[in-house]
């Protein structure tokens, strides 16, 4: 059974229409009235004002161009007590105001009306019936206010018109140009001021939201082959035609330096603050934030220094951490430590030079003191600490095994230097480094792309190495050094050479130019190259360029110093083809027996930045190198010869033979120091702004205040936390570690680690990350 609605007549139609203009109309007068009372109230509030004004001005003095006559105060004086009349009047208790009851009208009336007639005829009707009784606005023209201020006005006219007074232009001219009146003016006009329009920040446009969309992408758009200048480029086309009106418009008055300069991101950044702080919206972090940063609580800032070799093994990454760990706790401006690895007898065999192995950490810590102290000069005051390292036979290099942040205590979990952030964490399974530190410092020692191209299926390896370097500095490093634009371009990173030589060296050159200047002849030898004897290290271009102009050097001998892998090889190599060269085993470069040698050769193209080269230069003598990016820091020095060539080769070394070097200039001294490696270092990581910062506050801040990395969610700071944690999931598999290069078991430290190094087991399963 089906039920049908009946159809509306027409009269419940019009009933409809009827009761909706009833209430509209009802509604409006409702509002008439309610602001009618607001009006009157205003009144009654500005008389007491006034009122109050008046009092509070005892005389009243004429301006520098009028003078006020006596007549004119006599008026002034008249009308302050009729004004404080007219207050007592209409502010008395027993004052009352118009009556709302007599503007009611009955609108009933009007209703029925709008039922029954047109349109016309209803407006017309409801207004004879709104304004029918002229005898309720009568009243209002007898209200108690205004017939007082009607009735003082009488007074007025009838004051100004005897023939005592003066006249009334002169009386008004009078009070116009006094100081009262311009007190008045003022007045009425913060009385009568509109409220100031607020100046709101102007939303983000399409161009804008692109721009930022690009920036924070940049870490994706890294890893898919988009290289870093070209989203610059992108982000700076989509702002450069506005961005100075909008940020014109966006920031405060006055803050107009903020645009000054070419730095678009830092531009962009601010404009994107300022947006989502006018809105009062306030960034708390997000899934991958970590709050668990220390707070420094006692006077000095904590430096942590990791690195991943460790004297006696003589190699870079072994040396200049060790000077610039001494050389920054020479200030004593902050705490030191030195984070150093820790090998297996086992494997101290494999590494350490002429069989020298020890039997606990801190016996090998009083072998590196005394090795750097002897060195440098000075009492060193920094702490020296372990972690469990293997060697990797494979990859010709130390392994960390476990998590390395944990042998930093928390207290002192304050600023990380990272000495080659790659090697550190490519297998890396433990908490990332920019969670347990404020700040964290990568240093880029070693070129892995040169020696990996060398390698069977090398562009595949070193295209793979790329981009999880690429990864793993962007997930733990707030910023990284490059020592020359010879490594591989990284997140973060900008290029500076932050390593000194050995004062040693310094004292060397300083010896040998004061004996040349006494008449001694102090280069008795020739050419020289001295380096650890594996191919990838310059052997190969060496060999190749004595063998192509071998008849071009005729009569010209060298001697090589060196021991590794590649020895047998290389020196089989050099005898078949009947080079004049003389290997002779390794040594320290300031070894007595090589003071006399003019000439440093250095052939090499793998090198990020030469120590060896460093070193001949502060001794004084002659370097032949290659154009190379790893030789530009040595280019600005007049006994550095470089060469594009082979050719250019040959030219050089001759030059090199028949010439005599020039003595350092102190400039040039200074320049090769340790002093000025730490200070460039402390410049181009931040880490002046960092030690001078409120401990534990937040440091990123913009130039006006603006807290950019609060005020909102970062994109870049999630993608990286998403690869730190994509990392941590896949290097806790031993089958991926396996398959990537990883030695087997360093996931964890074993057994005798704990036993050497005193620790606990490690846990099978343990949050260490702790997501």
């Amino acid at each position: 059974m089906m039920n049908f609605k009946p159809p509306e007549t027409k009269t419940t139609s019009s009933s409809s229409t009827a009761e909706k203009a009833f209430s509209l109309i009802s509604k409006g007068w409702e509002e008439v009235r309610s602001s009618a009372d607001a009006d009157l109230q205003l009144i009654r509030n500005r008389a007491k004002e006034l009122e109050n004004f008046l009092n509070s001005v005892p005389t009243i003095t004429a301006t520098a161009t009028t003078t006020i006559t006596p007549g004119e105060i006599d008026f002034v004086k008249k009308l302050r007590p009729k004004l404080s009349e007219i207050r007592r009047v209409y502010s008395s208790p027993d004052f009352n105001w118009a009556p709302k009851g007599k503007l009611r009208i009955d609108l009933s009336g009007i209703k029925n009306a709008i039922v029954t007639e047109t349109e016309d005829e209803k407006l017309g009707k409801w207004r004879r019936e709104r304004f029918k009784d002229e005898r309720q606005f009568g009243e209002l023209s007898n209200w108690e206010p205004i017939r007082a201020f009607r009735n003082r006005l009488r007074e007025m006219e009838v004051e100004i018109k005897s023939p005592n007074s003066s006249s009334p232009v002169e009386i008004f001219e009078g009070i116009k140009n006094s100081e009262f009146m311009e007190k008045v003016k003022s007045s009425f006009k913060s009385i009568c001021k509109e409220p100031e329009e607020s100046k709101g920040v102007p939303p983000l446009d399409v161009p804008e939201l692109l721009a930022y969309l690009v920036r924070q992408s940049s870490p994706f758009l890294d890893q898919i082959g988009i290289r870093r200048d070209i989203s610059d480029k992108i982000v700076e086309s989509l702002c450069s035609k506005r961005r100075n009106k909008l940020l014109l418009r966006a920031l405060p008055e006055g803050d107009s330096s903020l645009i000054e300069g070419d730095n678009m991101h830092d531009e962009l950044e601010l404009r994107i603050a300022s947006v989502l702080q006018s809105t009062g919206h306030h960034y708390e972090g997000g899934f991958w934030s970590n709050s668990t940063k220390q707070n420094i609580s006692d006077g000095k800032r904590h430096v942590a220094i990791v690195t991943t070799a460790s004297l006696p093994w003589m190699t870079g990454t072994a040396v200049n951490p060790l000077f610039r760990a001494a050389y920054l706790a020479k200030s004593e401006k902050q705490n030191v430590t030195l984070l150093v690895p820790w090998l297996c007898k086992s494997d101290q065999e494999l590494v350490y030079p002429n069989n020298l192995t020890f039997s606990s950490p801190e016996e090998q810590e009083l072998y590196i003191r005394n090795w750097l102290e002897e060195r440098v000069g000075f009492k060193t005051d920094f702490k020296i600490s372990f972690y469990p390292g293997k060697f990797s036979k494979e990859r010709r290099s130390i392994l960390p095994t476990g998590d390395t942040t944990q042998f930093i205590p928390s207290r002192d979990a304050d600023i990380a230097i990272l000495e080659e952030p790659e090697h550190l964490n490519w297998y890396h399974h433990g908490k990332r480094w920019t969670d347990k530190f404020n700040h964290v410092v990568g240093i880029v020692h070693t070129n892995y792309l040169e020696y990996i191209k060398r390698e069977k299926n090398g562009a595949l390896q070193a295209f793979l190495v790329k981009h999880v370097n690429n990864w793993v500095t962007r997930a733990h490093c707030d910023k990284v050094l490059r020592l020359s634009a010879a490594t591989q371009d990284l997140p973060r990173s900008v290029v500076c050479n932050v390593h000194g030589v050995n004062p040693k060296f310094l004292k060397i050159g300083e010896k040998m130019a004061a004996e040349r200047q006494s008449g001694q002849q102090v280069f008795s030898k020739g050419a020289y190259f001295l380096g650890k004897m594996v191919w990838a290290k310059g052997y190969r271009e060496l060999i190749d360029l004595l063998a192509k102009h071998k008849s071009d050097l005729d009569g010209f001998n060298m001697d090589v110093f060196g021991n590794g892998e590649d020895a047998h090889e290389v020196q089989t190599t050099a005898r078949t083809l009947n080079l004049n060269v003389n290997f002779m085993k390794g040594r320290d470069h300031a070894d007595d027996s090589l003071h006399s040698y003019k000439v440093f050769i250095n052939p090499s193209f793998s090198d990020v930045l030469c120590t060896a080269t460093a070193e001949a230069l502060a001794m004084g003598k002659f370097v032949v190198c290659a154009d190379h990016p790893s030789n530009e820091f040595f280019q600005a020095f007049p006994n550095c010869l470089t060469y594009k060539t082979s050719e250019d080769f040959v030219e050089k070394v001759k030059e090199a033979m028949t010439g005599e070097p020039r003595p350092l200039t102190p400039e040039e001294q200074y320049k090769l120091s340790w002093e000025a490696a730490t200070q460039r270092f402390i410049e181009y990581s931040d880490l002046d702004k960092v030690l001078t910062s409120e401990k534990g506050g937040d440091r990123r801040k913009s130039r006006k205040g603006i807290g950019k990395s609060v005020s909102m969610p970062n994109l870049g700071g999630m993608v990286d936390g998403s690869l730190a944690f994509a990392q941590y999931c896949l290097t806790g598999n031993e089958f991926v570690r396996w398959c990537s290069g990883a030695t087997p078991g360093t996931r964890d430290y074993d057994k005798q680690h704990c036993e050497d190094l005193n620790l606990l087991p490690p846990q099978v399963e343990n949050p260490i990350y702790g997501w």
